[in-house]
């Protein structure tokens, strides 16, 4: 018996379908808890990431052992799977940290899931903002002379109306704190802006005030929080993070994942930090398994074809 039969039947068993059926079951039970509970630390645990091992390892055997009669697309689509479960395996060294901070201060602990702590990450992380954008909405504006009631306007915001040789614009409206922001102009010229919370930066003689007397509820269209990365007091980077939209910086993606009050109405937004190493494997493997199956489909076109 010469060394490539052996080779052969050692091959046998780990590159066949049986194998490969076995093991796919094997992941699927695993990772039935990770899919019905909030855990994942299943999917970082060492029997899961040896079953993606094996299953990776019976893959490639598989294609070694067919490699003189496999088609290219097929070949493709193997590599492409092959990618994403290295990328899953690399993904399990990373981390999910949680935090809430409020508006305006910062933090330098954060609980990470998998050690279930609060551990330093190396950096402080501070909320600067947390911004929010609504859809123009109707406001019914009072204009007042003295205590007087001069008249009563119907806007959105970004519009305007005319009064007493003015032209007043609503430039913007915070719903939460019932405030109203509006610019004035005179003669095509902006003079100075106005709040109906009662700041106002006009003139000493402009003889007007505002108050705002009613408003629809509003829907939100947009929300972002403003963060900033620090060390030794220092700011490293700064960007915002919102729905579908995290902020990045070092390997690391910052997701806000909600905003609030506390009982004395001080603003906090919630970030998660996710270290994910593996993933710029996984969406190579997804493009690679993308192309294998565009060559596949191509394939069997042509072979219609010739038929």
């Amino acid at each position: 018996m010469g060394l490539t039969e052996k080779s052969k039947k050692l091959l046998a068993w780990p590159a066949s379908t049986e194998c490969a059926v076995l093991l796919f079951l094997a992941i699927a039970a695993l990772a039935i808890p990770g899919t019905f509970t909030e855990s994942r630390t299943i999917y970082s645990s060492p029997p899961f990431l040896f079953l993606l091992g094996a299953f990776g390892l019976n893959l490639l055997l598989c294609t070694l052992k067919r490699l003189k009669t496999i088609s290219k697309a097929v070949l493709v689509l193997h590599a492409g799977v092959l990618l994403t479960l290295a990328g899953c395996i690399v993904t399990s060294f990373g981390y999910v940290a949680t935090v809430n901070i409020y508006e305006g201060t910062s933090v330098n602990r954060f609980y990470r899931w998998d050690k279930q702590q609060d551990v330093d990450l190396g950096f402080d992380l501070l909320v600067k903002k947390i911004n929010t954008e609504y859809y123009p909405i109707p406001v019914k504006v009072g204009v007042l002379k003295g205590q007087n009631k001069e008249q009563l306007f119907v806007l959105k915001t970004g519009e305007s109306f005319e009064h007493g040789g003015y032209r007043i614009t609503a430039e913007s409206f915070d719903p939460t704190r019932e405030q109203l922001n509006l610019a004035v102009y005179q003669q095509g010229r902006k003079i100075g802006n106005s709040s109906t919370s009662g700041v106002s930066e006009l003139p000493p003689n402009f003889p007007y005030s505002f108050v705002l007397v009613a408003f629809q509820n509003p829907r939100l269209k947009r929300l972002w929080v403003d963060l900033a990365v620090q060390r030794n007091s220092g700011k490293v980077a700064e960007g915002a993070s919102q729905v579908n939209g995290p902020f990045q910086w070092g390997g690391l993606y910052f997701y806000n994942t909600q905003t609030g009050k506390d009982p004395d109405g001080a603003p906090f937004a919630g970030i998660q930090i996710v270290r994910d190493p593996g993933r710029p494997l996984v969406f190579a493997g997804f493009a690679v398994m993308g192309l294998g199956a565009v060559l596949s489909f191509q394939r069997r076109i042509l072979n219609r074809r010739k038929q």
